[in-house]
């Protein structure tokens, strides 16, 4: 069952990632309310992309690593 909860969190990551890759647009306004005082940008959207896509690539070896364990 541990397993399946780290996977979930993986494929989220990765979702969240790549939408912000490629439509940072569309995720400006959820940043707008996530961050209320600051201003969201593109730039703060594709940044914290590439952070999720890092932390689901690192999240990945800690399954991989597991189930080889």
């Amino acid at each position: 069952m541990n397993h399946l909860v780290l996977s979930l969190v993986v494929q989220l990551s990765l979702a969240f990632g790549v939408a912000g890759l490629l439509w940072p647009e569309k995720l400006v306004a959820v940043f707008d309310v996530l961050m209320f005082p600051w201003p969201a940008t593109h730039r703060l959207v594709r940044v914290n992309a590439w952070g999720a896509l890092f932390i689901a690539a690192l999240l990945f070896l800690a399954l991989l690593a597991k189930l080889h364990a």
